[in-house]
């Protein structure tokens, strides 16, 4: 298991690399849905403050083992959604 400051380092950096994918992908993907796209980085944040704040703060009754593997499951499912979103974009 990492440590939580390394932890917290990628969750920021693949954040950011979302973020800018996605201002990229709206600038040239001709005229995409400009209320989608800003629901889409909204959503980029809220993920990134969710994670990071939940690092933080472990869930008392798990085993911190379990808890940071559950954690680092979630991110991944939750940045896959995002990254089909972005590839969907028009």
């Amino acid at each position: 298991m990492p440590n939580k400051k390394d932890l917290k380092k990628t969750i920021n950096y693949i954040c950011s690399e979302l973020f800018a994918e996605c201002v990229a992908a709206s600038l040239y993907n001709g005229k995409p849905n400009e209320d989608s796209v800003n629901a889409l980085l909204s959503s980029i944040l809220m993920i990134q403050n969710d994670y990071v704040r939940r690092i933080s703060h472990p869930e008392p009754g798990m085993k911190t083992k379990d808890y940071f593997k559950d954690l680092i499951d979630n991110f991944n499912k939750q940045t896959s959604e995002i990254i089909d979103q972005i590839a969907s974009l028009q």
